[in-house]
């Protein structure tokens, strides 16, 4: 039967009526790890470290990105017309956890340099995005930015990645060939 149910072994199968389980399950997905920055109108910079980045558009080149409405860094994000995405390397864990807490300079200490419009960008990361805001929509309780790329670099380091509540590198997740 086309309908039959394959699989018993769901932890769980329901409607996303609890925040808490419902970011358990999207947990599942492994995710890189992005350091999002950006300068305030006052020249102040502003950095978040999230996992809710994605490509959009190849032409023109847009990504974007989610932020939690009550976030404190939210008004500079809105103001801001430009952002860059910080793409973590598995040897940053610390800057990771770094702009992960709310601190009064988050860039101390950290290793960077500036890009278009003097947005701060992490040295060592596997990729950067320097990005002019397109458009911010509203997604839930978080926001979503777009953004046009206007410069990116990359390299050859290993990404870090998010999985299951954990951080953890590429290099823990063995290549699978595809059955074919």
């Amino acid at each position: 039967m086309l309908h039959e149910r394959i699989s018993n072994d769901w932890l769980l199968d329901e409607a996303p009526s609890e925040p808490r389980t419902f970011r358990r399950a999207l947990g599942s997905f492994p995710t890189g790890v992005t350091v999002i920055t950006c300068r305030t109108n006052d020249g102040r910079m502003v950095g978040l470290t999230a996992n809710s980045f994605s490509s959009v558009s190849l032409e023109p080149a847009l990504v974007l990105w989610s932020l939690v409405c009550s976030s404190p860094s939210r008004q500079a994000f809105e103001s801001s017309p430009h952002f860059a995405i910080n793409v973590l390397s598995d040897q940053q864990t610390d800057i990771c956890s770094r702009f992960a807490r709310p601190a009064e300079d988050k860039f101390q200490g950290v290793p960077w340099r500036e890009g278009l419009d003097g947005l701060p960008l992490i040295e060592g990361a596997v990729a950067q995005f320097e990005c002019q805001r397109e458009a911010v929509h509203p997604g839930g309780d978080h926001i979503i930015l777009v953004g046009r790329v206007m410069r990116y670099r990359t390299s050859d380091r290993s990404p870090l990645l998010f999985c299951n509540g954990r951080l953890m590198s590429s290099i823990e997740a063995a290549p699978l060939s595809a059955a074919g």
